[in-house]
């Protein structure tokens, strides 16, 4: 399916969200997500509807043990297919009764796999003659005993092995650096205008804003544009030194746990 967006950058809210949706979509609300992040609820919903419109969420299914559910068996083909044909076969595969997945690889023998459900072994003989009949070579098949799923380390919230505040780094020239950040809800600089943020010493003279992303749209920040919670700011910092430019947009929380 086409997506809107997609040019979609993560930032620290996403991450979490897509964190806790692997982890367990099922009992995950998005009142809980906002209360761990510090936002609204409606930000959250926002969020997830821009991840799902950028393709990033393609959906949340229940993991279905076939065994359990009336003794079906669950069966992988290992299959071959042409390069160029892969994505149409990979269609037409998905299109046959019984099939519930179907991986495509980007290279390589068994670059297609496909995993099927069958009340019993003569079901998943007819899908493998099927596969064969829209030019599917299955190479080798098993039945499938077990699947294990983890959520992604890296989006989670609680590991320290990386600084969620901060979306991307770009060191230039001499002790120059840009930086994006996520404005935290407490921050000192949320709902002050850059002027006032400025005359409170809050931003120093080192630290610019050069851009400001909210929501879909992108403004051109002067100084009476006011920063506001969940706005992803773009700073420059002429001291090189980031975490002294990132802490007027961090939270108390967030800079104590950073520290």
């Amino acid at each position: 399916m086409p997506y809107r967006n997609t040019d979609h950058r993560l930032d620290e809210i996403d991450r979490r969200i897509l964190y806790a949706l692997m982890n367990d979509a099922r009992n995950t609300s998005a009142s809980t997500l906002a209360a761990e992040a510090g936002v609204s609820g409606a930000t959250i919903r926002n969020r997830i509807h821009k991840l799902e419109d950028s393709g990033i969420i393609r959906g949340t299914t229940a993991q279905v043990d076939f065994e359990r559910a009336g003794g079906k068996l669950t069966n992988l083909y290992l299959c071959d297919v042409p390069v160029t044909e892969r994505e149409a076969l990979a269609h037409e595969a998905r299109a046959i009764p019984g099939v519930i997945n179907v991986r495509t690889l980007m290279t390589g023998r068994r670059n297609l796999h496909v995993l099927a459900v069958g009340e019993s072994t003569g079901d998943l003989r007819r899908v493998a003659r099927l596969l064969t009949d829209i030019g599917i070579h299955i190479e080798d098949e098993d039945l499938l005993e077990e699947e294990l799923f983890a959520p992604y380390g890296p989006f989670d919230p609680e590991d320290g092995g990386h600084a969620p505040e901060a979306n991307d780094f770009i060191s230039l020239t001499g002790d120059a650096s840009v930086v994006e950040v996520s404005v935290q809800s407490d921050a000192p600089i949320a709902d002050l205008t850059l002027e006032d943020a400025s005359e409170r010493g809050i931003l120093d003279e080192e630290t610019l804003v050069i851009a400001i992303e909210r929501g879909d749209r992108e403004l051109t920040p002067h100084g009476d544009t006011v920063i506001k919670p969940d706005d992803i700011v773009t700073i420059l910092s002429r001291a090189g030194g980031d975490a002294d430019a990132l802490s007027a947009f961090r939270g108390p929380q967030t800079e104590s746990s950073a520290g």
